[in-house]
Formats: structure tokens, sequence, C-alpha cells
């Protein structure tokens, strides 16, 4: 290392505090003499250690750091590198992406070591800096997570389990939880249930809204792994009679994920489900929703009228967020200014003023969207309309020149307007400020590997109100399943659209306070397509089967 460079260095360590400018001086009059590299000198002299001279070439290098209590690394990258030359060169596979894998090391400068691994693995390495302590700690806890589940359980001493009471932090339970997490998040589950049962404890996953039952644990394994998830969590392990809420922020590859944990108390023991919120698997974008070209054009009709209210209703789990989300990307201009207030915020967007909903701070979706009145806005997003106090300030605000976006839980479009009038809200402020309501489903859809064409029959056709409406040689496709969909049949799931635009007819209908069928029939002749109607769509187009429309609409 050169002088220029030594003082580069030198530099930095003394910013940040780790030796002193007289220090450095002294190392430097004596690299004149030796021609030794500066770190080399200060780590001889006993001024700073191999960690700190690591850290301070990561700095000048633009080597980048790693937090690993922030990762989850596959099984899969584990196996790249074998266990013996992770554990001699201080070094840890940690993702891979774009045939770049990232390796955690606590030198990363040996560059011989990172040729070997180019070698060794075919990829382009990107090492950095993680110190020893670390390296060793996942190595104690991925090495081995090659082993399945079943071998991970068969290897726990149950006699052990019994008599201790602690033992979440375990080795093993690490690994059980671990291997749980990252098999779900490979099979794109959106939710994991571990469910106390009276001899076991159950598994299940949520993928594409259906839930699949999993081989079940140990019920010795139990507390230990509810106790491992309440810890990850930042939850009271000793409180088990009550329900209580959390959240995991975890890397898994190189995947920001947050997991919602929330345990409920049962005759069998605590019930702990983890909801899967993978900001990387967010599809934001109206095309990619699954809106026919005449939908999208309807919906793009309601969002850009300049001020009113937008309604997008539907179960938990439709999607209502995403088709929010990807209003506001539409309409994030440098011109307006747009507030949301949510729970959670799920999805950061640049330029947009996004407030998480605080309960215990008081932060309600009515005192912050009162806020928001006085922040000068254009639109606003409120994530839900949950009770009388938010519908009315949203119906104010949307009748005082703003655009105001919400979803609200009814079955179909129509019984917004029905729903807000049960609240309280005035017939008038309800006809007058609703611009167009959007209700939606998810529908799965069918593994284009392994579908299969078929003849519907005359009863089907029927069932589905088809009878002379389609071609007697249509197809329709059918789940078979692979291995690219788990042997499920299905891959993903797309939305199915019912989108009413108010209308002169319909708020003469409010009102007067008419039933959600009377604005249904006046919605349908105005061009209102109802949820059926759309899922067929789908089905005619080869993307859902018969069974999936029949089960969700």
């Amino acid at each position: 290392m050169d002088e220029i460079t030594g003082k580069q260095l030198g530099e930095i360590l003394v910013e940040r505090g780790i030796i002193t400018r007289t220090q450095l001086e002294e190392a430097l009059k004596e690299q004149k003499l030796t021609g030794q590299k500066i770190g080399d000198i200060l780590v001889e002299k006993g001024l700073i250690t191999q960690e700190e001279l690591n850290g301070a070439l990561a700095v000048q290098r633009e080597v980048p750091t790693l937090d690993l209590s922030e990762y989850l690394i596959d099984a899969e990258v584990v196996k790249l590198i074998p266990e013996e030359i992770a554990r001699t060169h201080k070094l840890m596979p940690v993702f891979l992406e774009n045939n770049i894998l990232t390796v955690a090391m606590a030198n990363p400068f040996d560059v011989f070591v990172v040729d070997e691994l180019q070698r060794r693995t075919g990829y382009v390495i990107q090492p950095a800096l993680v110190n020893e302590m670390d390296i060793r700690r996942v190595h104690q806890q991925y090495y081995g997570t090659s082993e399945d589940l079943a071998e991970l359980i068969s290897s726990i001493d149950k006699k052990k389990l019994r008599q201790a009471e602690n033992l979440e932090e375990e080795t093993s339970v690490i690994k059980i939880v671990n291997q749980i997490i990252i098999q779900a998040i490979q099979e794109r589950a959106s939710d994991i249930h571990f469910e106390p049962e009276e001899n076991v404890l159950g598994l299940r996953y949520r993928i594409d809204g259906m839930l699949v039952r999993k081989n079940p644990l140990p019920k010795e394994l139990e507390g230990a792994i509810i106790s491992r998830l309440k810890i990850m969590a930042g939850l009271d392990i000793a409180e088990k009679r009550l329900p209580q809420d959390g959240r995991i922020l975890m890397r898994v590859s190189k995947r920001e994920i947050d997991f919602r944990v929330s345990t409920c108390p049962t005759v069998h023991g605590e019930n702990v489900v983890l909801r899967i919120l993978d900001k990387s698997s967010l599809v934001v974008g109206l095309e990619s929703l699954g809106f026919s070209s005449e939908d999208l054009q309807r919906f793009k009709d309601v969002i850009t009228t300049p001020y009113g209210i937008v309604l997008v209703t539907g179960p938990t789990g439709s999607g209502k967020t995403t088709t929010l989300y990807s209003a506001l990307q539409s309409l994030n201009k440098e011109d307006v200014n747009i507030m949301t207030i949510e729970d959670p915020v799920e999805y950061q967007f640049p330029h947009i003023r996004q407030v998480h909903v605080n309960l215990k701070a008081g932060l309600t979706f009515a005192k912050a969207l009162r806020s928001f009145l006085r922040q000068d806005p254009d639109i606003i997003m409120v994530g839900e309309v949950r009770d009388m106090e938010t519908a009315e300030i949203a119906v104010q605000a949307a009748l005082t020149g703003h655009l105001v976006l919400s979803t609200l839980h009814t079955n179909d479009a129509p019984s917004a307007f029905t729903r807000l009038l049960e609240m309280g809200i005035e017939p008038f402020m309800v006809a007058s400020s609703i611009i167009g309501v959007v209700a939606q489903r998810l529908i799965r859809r069918v593994c284009d590997n392994c579908k299969e064409e078929y003849t519907p029959s005359a009863e089907t056709l029927k069932l589905l109100e088809l009878e002379g409406k389609v071609s007697k040689t249509a197809k329709f496709v059918k789940a078979k399943g692979c291995k690219l969909c788990n042997h499920t049949g299905y891959k993903g799931r797309i939305g199915i659209f019912e989108i009413l635009k108010n209308s002169p007819r319909i708020q003469e209908l409010a009102l007067h306070r008419a039933s959600s069928f009377e604005i249904k029939q006046v919605g349908q002749e105005e061009g209102m397509k109802t949820l059926r109607e759309s899922a067929i769509e789908k089905l005619l187009r080869g993307i859902t089967t018969v069974e999936n429309i029949l089960r969700v609409t």
C-alpha cells in the first residue's frame, strides 16, 4: 500500500475515532522507514484490531457490509460453498441474484479466496464485510439446513425438551423455525399457521388463497417453537392467556419481508399465524391487475375525477391494497400532493406522504384524516373505512374538493352505498360524494405448463348461464398438476372486478335509500359487469377453471 493510500486509510481511522491524529503521524513515520502497509503497522502496535482495520478498508474500497441477523439464508444457497471451506476461511454465502453470489467474509480483501470461490461455484462473487463472531454464529445456525424438517426433529432429544423450559434459543429449534419460514416463501405462501392440536402442532401454509396442510410437528416441540416465534416478533413469551400482535422484519435472500405475527390462546395451546408481506412480490401497476381493456378504462375514468370518493371493496386478502397502490402510482405526479393513512404501510412510494396507524399512541384513521385536511392535500388514501367517524370525514373531504381513495368490507359494489347509509351517513352525502365503487376478488390462475383443454358439458354451460352464449365447440381448461405448480394445477392469482360508476339514476336511488339489488340492476343496465361475468371472461381466455369460478363468485 503506498503512502497516499495509507494516508487515506489513516484518515478514515481518525474520523471513526479509532486512532488519534498523533498515533497516525507516528505510524506514517514508521511506514517511511519500513515500507510496511499502514494498517499492518497499526495492528502490530496494538492500536487497532484486525476487525477495525477491515472495517476501515471496507469504507475505503467501498466494500458493502451486512448485518447477518437480518437475513434468512436459503438452504440451496448454503449448499453452494462446502462447510469446510466456509469455516476455514470464515465466510458464508448469503444470497444469489443475477448470477452474482454475495458472500459474507471476515476478510473480504483476500483475492485468492475470492478467486477460488468463483472457480468452485461458477458465479461472480460479491464479497461483503461481516465480523468473525457473526459468521461463527451463522455457521452454527445454518450448516445442516440441507437436512429436511423430519431429520432436524428426529435429532432433538425429547427428554431434554420435557425437562427444560426455555429451549427457544436452541440451535435445532432455530433451524426448524427458519426452515419452515424459508419453505413457505419458496412455495409463495401468504400465511403460515401454527395450530396446536391435542397430540401434535399442526402446520398449514396459505398458497394462492387456499390452505395447504403440511406434516405436523411433535407436540413436545410446541412450546419451544411458539416461544421462538414470540422472541423474533418481540412479544412477551410469558403471556400465554391473552392474544398478542407483533412483527418480524427479515431478509430472505435479498428480499425484504415483513411478517405480521398474531397469537391467540386456544384449548390446546397458543395458535400463531404469520402473515407474509413480501414487498418484492407486490406487483404494482393498473395493467398488471387483471382488468379487461373495457374495465381498465372505466377504472381510469373513476380515479381521474378531480374530487369525490372511490371505494374498493372485498374480503380480507382480495387484493384491495394492491389496487389502491396501483391507482396511487398512476396518480403520483409532481403537481399533486398525495397523503395516505395505512395499517400497515406495505409499499413505500417516492413523493407521497405515508402515515402508519398507531392505536397505542391514539393515531387512528379518523385522527390522521382530520390532520390531513390541514396539510393541503389533493389526493388522500385511507386504508379502510372502519367506523362512522372515519366515513364522515372521508365523505366531507370528498365533498370539499379532494379525491379520496379507500376500502370497505362489502360483498359487491352496489352494497357500498347501503353500507355507508347503515353507518349513519346522510343519503344526500352518499349520493353526491361517491364517484365509483370497485368490488374485487382474487381467482387462481391455472398453471400454463400443465393445463388441459376440454369441451364443457351442457350441464356446465347451464350452471354458468352460458347456454347459447358460447360456441358448442368452445374449449375450457382444467387443472392437472406438475412440478412447476407443486402438483396443485394452479400458479399465482389474478383479479376479477365489478366496477360501478355513479350516475344520476344511482344517485336518485341512494337518496331514497334503495336496496343494493335495485342499485345493481341499474348498474348492469349502465354497463357494469358482475364479478361472475368478469370471472367467466377469464375462463373463456383459458386463465382459470370452472371449479375456481364456482368457489369464488
